[in-house]
């Protein structure tokens, strides 16, 4: 009987010694695991690759869960030429060059499927390096990404490709491709291991949706598994010890991610500097995305602070430029010093209370037409049409106040926000109260024709 040992691995011919991942890796469609609102019977996705009707695309997800092996199973099912690229390790010198390796490929009749990992790292120059193979059909260009797309593909590129949403493998998935691993040749099927459902769904709950985790935790498992004349035991212990540092942070739904970022998120609201920085760098240290803690904290200065204190919003978006910037670990202070500072910033949800209120009767009401008065006219159909007419120029009167009302009729009187009387918003609240007052003793001098 075969027995898995490091020296076995050595001696074995150099695709045996290859990573579990690499080694299992998908290679046809029916292969591949998940993704399936993109693969599954009729979805686009799937119709293209079948039909070879590929054009250029953007996957975008989060780590392992397939955009790599997606792009090169559509390159080998479309029987084209397949060119993995960095923006990592690339430049334009090395676009140019497989510019040019495509543009010869294509004279024979051969296409070029160019899958670019990471390719929000790229600048604007590398990324319009892309613009005219792409437009020329040269290459069918496939960028992965972490990152949204609309924020960090320029939009030339962006526009001449179809994005596609990746999602996070769920548990299922993850219990699949490992069982596959364990029993297929190219994986641990010659080596007996012996692995409880029980073990497999812990590794699979501890991937947290990334097949790469799984399947690298897989194999640490295994490899520090008990030999003997049966093959290899994974003892409960050894699964443990593999996952233990990550487990002590998630519990097994997977729901402790949540969990983290409400506790965040409750303790700055509550005022808590101390739990909400052990909350932020929990999260941190548990491998969470330092990019996603500082976006949820750019949504709290305005949804729990708000014009209480205006720079807290500022501080946020600071924050997550140096967590752009830096990267784990080193911005870790950053985010300490945001959750900080909301934390001990004065509260109001003013301003999410008004968010809601506007969309109940955005979603309830009619679409009231815009008001004549505050329309502009910049045509003279327009002006015909008295688009504008009666409209009053704020700064023309004194204290630059009018009772030119804007809202339309039907929602006269209404008050969406609704300042308290905390931090710089009690000010706010004062002056809101003053102009009110105003408006309402000289409701009678509105008129729309004057």
């Amino acid at each position: 009987m075969q027995q898995l040992s490091m020296f076995d691995m050595m001696e074995k011919p150099a695709e045996a010694a290859m990573p579990l991942a690499g080694r299992v890796r998908p290679k046809t469609l029916s292969e591949f695991v998940g993704q399936e609102h993109l693969l599954g019977p009729g979805c686009m996705l799937r119709t293209l690759i079948e039909n070879d009707r590929i054009s250029s695309m953007i996957f975008w997800g989060p780590p392992g869960v397939g955009k790599t092996t997606l792009a090169s199973i559509i390159a080998g099912q479309t029987k084209s030429e397949f060119i993995n690229f960095s923006a990592v390790t690339s430049g334009i010198k090395e676009i140019k060059e497989v510019m040019k390796q495509a543009e010869d490929a294509a004279l024979r009749g051969i296409r070029t499927v160019l899958f670019v990992d990471e390719i929000h790292r790229f600048n604007k120059a590398q990324q319009d390096a892309f613009l005219p193979y792409v437009e020329k059909g040269s290459i069918v260009l496939i960028g992965a990404t972490t990152e949204n797309p609309s924020f960090e593909v320029n939009g030339a590129l962006l526009s001449r490709c179809k994005v596609f949403v990746l999602k996070p493998l769920t548990e299922d998935n993850i219990v699949a491709l490992l069982t596959h691993a364990l029993n297929a040749k190219e994986g641990f099927g010659e080596n007996h291991v012996k692995m409880s459902e029980e073990q497999i769904r812990a590794i699979a709950e501890f991937s947290n949706g990334d097949a790469r985790t799984a399947l690298n935790t897989l194999e640490m498992a295994v490899l520090n598994g008990t030999i003997s004349a049966d093959g290899i035991t994974v003892t409960d212990e050894q699964v443990a010890q593999c996952i233990s540092r990550k487990s002590l942070l998630y519990d097994k739904s997977g729901e402790e991610h949540y969990n983290l970022i409400s506790a965040l998120h409750k303790s700055m609201r509550n005022s808590d500097p101390d739990a909400a920085v052990y909350w932020a760098l929990r999260m941190l240290e548990s491998g969470d995305d330092p990019l996603y803690i500082a976006r949820r904290m750019v949504r709290f200065a305005s949804e729990d602070v708000g014009i209480a204190d205006s720079n807290a919003l500022a501080v946020a978006v600071n924050v997550y430029q140096a967590c752009h910037y830096l990267g784990v670990p080193e911005c870790n202070v950053h985010i300490a010093h945001a959750a900080a500072y909301l934390a001990m910033a004065p509260k109001s949800n003013a301003l999410e209370v008004a968010c809601m209120e506007v969309s109940e009767d955005l979603r309830t009401m009619r679409a009231e037409p815009v008001p004549m008065w505050i329309r502009n006219a910049p045509t003279k159909l327009m002006s015909e049409l008295e688009y504008g007419k009666g409209y009053r120029y704020a700064h023309n009167y004194e204290g630059a106040l009018t009772p030119m009302p804007c809202l339309p009729e039907s929602l006269a009187g209404r008050e969406y926000y609704r300042p308290k009387q905390s931090g710089a918003e009690a000010a706010v609240a004062d002056r809101l109260a003053e102009i009110k007052a105003w408006k309402a003793a000289h409701r009678d001098e509105w008129t729309q024709d004057e």
